[in-house]
């Protein structure tokens, strides 16, 4: 399903916005996270990139999240579970409104709130402590499983690494879930090929993952994960009444946006210099 670029509404009755904007806020998220990697001196710039077009298009089109309510218990859950991607889920709540912006700045500083990966309560919006991969498929379930428990009717979106589908627990869960007939769960997997030291592809059998989710019982998709049309037009997507989850197998980049960085997996471990986030910023078109 692709959405009208030029009506992209938002879930809680904010602004409506053009496909152009919402690329213009990603070149802008991307460009944070450049920035943020610099001043900090913190890792895996790479990977929070490559998912900087499913975090805009869960949290500017689909998401009922209200920033001045962060724990209303109507809303909906977003869990990032490649915690190690936190900048970009951290960029993109304080562009969205839920704390300053001010506090990107202080990323990973000792005894700041916005740890180097997502810590129990660290920020309005952060749902879970995440990093530990596996772990936040099961969490999400769990939340859809006691939503509906409770008679409430709010989603469940969890955003997965490629890498992170080779443990157990995500695929103990993708079978409990399917089973539950939990069909308010989305998960997204960032598929940009690459993990720790190698091609996801080589560590591990992975394709086809859309067949293996549809094999336990999901309604699976495979798209561009930088078509944030195709991508917001899915997660926004209503509960069909088939009971099947659904799960967006999303091809990414790792450093998308950044021509040196793209594709380059030695950006899960570099920081970039100075003159480098120079670079990123006129290549993103963003005023440095």
């Amino acid at each position: 399903m692709i959405m009208d670029p030029a009506c992209f509404k938002d879930p809680i009755g904010g602004p409506t916005r053009s496909l152009g904007e919402l690329e213009a806020v990603a070149r802008q998220v991307r460009f944070q996270l450049v920035q943020m990697s610099h001043r900090a001196g913190t890792p895996h710039l790479g990977s929070a990139l490559s998912c900087v077009d499913i975090l805009v298009a869960a949290y500017w089109t689909s998401l009922r999240v209200d920033p001045a309510q962060p724990n209303d218990p109507n809303r909906d859950r977003f869990i990032l579970s490649k915690g190690h991607a936190a900048s970009a889920w951290y960029a993109v709540l304080a562009k969205r409104g839920f704390f300053s912006p001010d506090w990107l700045e202080t990323f990973a500083r000792h005894g700041a709130p916005l740890a180097e990966q997502p810590a129990p309560g660290c920020a309005p919006g952060v749902e879970l402590a995440t990093g530990s991969l596996g772990h936040g498929l099961p969490v999400g379930l769990g939340m859809a499983l006691s939503a509906r428990l409770q008679g409430r009717d709010h989603r469940v979106v969890v955003c997965l690494s490629d890498g992170e589908c080779n443990e157990g627990t995500v695929w103990e869960a993708a079978m409990f879930a399917a089973a539950q007939k939990l069909e308010r769960l989305t998960v997204v997997i960032d598929y940009n090929k690459w993990q720790a030291t190698g091609r996801s592809n080589e560590v591990m059998a992975l394709p086809s993952l859309r067949d293996k989710w549809s094999a336990f019982g999901w309604e699976a998709h495979e798209v561009d994960g930088h078509d944030l049309a195709v991508l917001a037009g899915l997660l926004h997507q209503a509960a069909d009444g088939s009971g099947r989850p659904r799960a967006i197998v999303a091809h990414t980049v790792k450093g998308k946006g950044v021509s040196f960085m793209e594709d380059d997996n030695n950006w899960h471990y570099r920081i970039p210099k100075a003159a480098e986030v120079e670079e990123a910023g006129r290549q993103l078109g963003v005023t440095v």
